[in-house]
């Protein structure tokens, strides 16, 4: 039943962010004190509805991708619409109103991705150590210098918690020229050090982009010794945090999988190890315990975890970092739009509904914590997309009503339907090429 996560996953994604989105227009609407006819959330026949004591009915439909928030309009020309006596016309709010109420749905999205960063680090999350072996020796790293196992800690200065930091970080470097910084740690002197990666017109025009072989760091889950079990044979031993293990009774260990089937392959058997500590290069003697599988046959075990970053923060401490990672994930998302239109990034990464699917029940198999990751990160996504300045998005109202308020006198009909039909057929195509793109990486 596995594939039930994919479908459940989206509708759930979809619909907090719909059902917020939506609510930051309502409650805006509401203060503006314009009679509001419906909330929906979902698009065609209602599949439930009820109407409050002010007369908006509130309803949810059978179409999972969007939602709206309807407000009385004496433009409107279905004379069927009952309002109470006095109900005030959207038309009839001040230019100023009007806009507050088309910002107020993205203003819902980044305040919900603020609320849910905030959760996530209060909650603290460990993320495996972003670490590299040696590169291959024509690329780009090791071109650079990079000629030994390290551990990023900054991209371009910013510090990075895991491997999924550095891929929207080097994201956030497609199409451009210059160079790259890297900050790093030398797992065998323990020194940091900053290397420069030059690119030139990087990955501009190339669909999916593998931005970490194309650098030739890719990620490597290496030896490197995190938290000891107290009073395990590993601590008994005098293993340390931070120490590199590189071979086990002379045999070289590439890979933290490697060291693993060397300890279960000696149990209760002593054996050698080459690691580096503090610098220096040094050789311990650690007899690994017994640990018996579910089959009834024994295994060595150490007492050891992989090297982990550890994020947590105090309730107070982690309201100014939510808000500092989504004003970086708008920036990013901003700079990536405006590549697109300039030609630096290829339209061929735009994702569309079956991607966010399947994005949505992968993260949710993983973990309550990815998933609402994706969460806050799509909604992120949608309060920026929806700023920008296309009609029948909130930006184009905003472009609209903000010309009203400067000249005093609203945008002619004509006007704002050829914006309207523009808009319409803009966010068509980019949908209908986004489900496209999807169905290539598919089939």
């Amino acid at each position: 039943m596995d594939f039930l996560y994919y479908p459940l996953a989206f509708l759930t994604l979809i619909g907090v962010l719909v059902t917020f989105h939506e609510f930051g227009h309502y409650i805006i609407a509401r203060w503006s004190g314009v009679q509001i006819l419906r909330f929906c959330v979902g698009f065609g026949r209602p599949l439930w509805s009820r109407v409050d004591r002010r007369g908006t009915e509130f309803a949810l439909a059978i179409i999972p991708l969007g939602g709206y928030v309807r407000m009385f309009d004496k433009r409107d020309a279905d004379e069927t619409i009952k309002v109470p006596a006095g109900a005030v016309s959207y038309m009839e709010l001040h230019p100023g109103w009007r806009i507050a109420i088309a910002l107020g749905g993205p203003l819902a999205n980044f305040v919900l991705a603020i609320v849910v960063y905030w959760t996530l680090l209060i909650a603290g999350s460990f993320n495996i150590a972003p670490v590299i072996g040696a590169p291959e020796l024509d690329s780009p790293a090791a071109k650079a210098g990079i000629n030994s196992p390290v551990q990023v800690l900054a991209i371009d200065g910013r510090p990075v918690n895991g491997w999924q930091d550095i891929g929207l970080a080097l994201t956030d470097r497609l199409g451009e020229t210059g160079v790259i910084g890297l900050t790093l740690l030398d797992l065998q002197s323990r020194q940091e050090r900053i290397v420069e990666i030059p690119i030139n017109a990087w990955h501009q025009g190339v669909g999916e982009p593998d931005v970490f072989a194309s650098l030739g760091i890719e990620p490597t889950v290496l030896s490197l010794v995190g938290k000891l079990v107290p009073d395990s044979p590993a601590e008994r031993g005098g293993l340390r945090t931070g120490d590199f293990v590189t071979a086990v009774d002379s045999r070289p260990v590439q890979s933290w999988r490697a060291w693993v089937a060397e300890i279960e392959a000696h149990p209760n058997q002593p054996i050698v190890l080459t690691l580096f500590r503090e610098g220096a290069l040094r050789k311990i003697t650690v007899t690994p315990g017994i640990r018996t599988l579910t089959d009834g046959s024994e295994v060595g075990s150490l007492g050891v975890y992989q090297a982990q970053i550890e994020v947590q923060f105090g309730v107070f401490e982690a309201f100014p970092v939510a808000v500092a990672e989504t004003w970086n994930k708008s920036v990013m998302i901003l700079s990536i739009v405006k590549k697109m239109i300039t030609g630096q990034v290829s339209v061929k990464n735009l994702s569309g509904p079956i991607s966010i699917a399947q994005v949505a029940g992968d993260s949710a198999r993983y973990s309550w914590r990815s998933f609402v990751g994706i969460l806050a990160f799509l909604s992120v996504s949608l309060g920026v997309f929806n700023l920008l300045p296309i009609p029948i998005l909130d930006g184009g109202h905003v472009l609209f009503n903000g010309a009203e308020l400067l000249t005093g006198k609203p945008v002619p009909e004509r006007v704002q339907m050829i914006g309207v039909q523009v808009g319409l057929f803009l966010v068509a195509t980019m949908m209908v090429f986004a489900t496209y793109n999807d169905l290539l990486r598919i089939f």
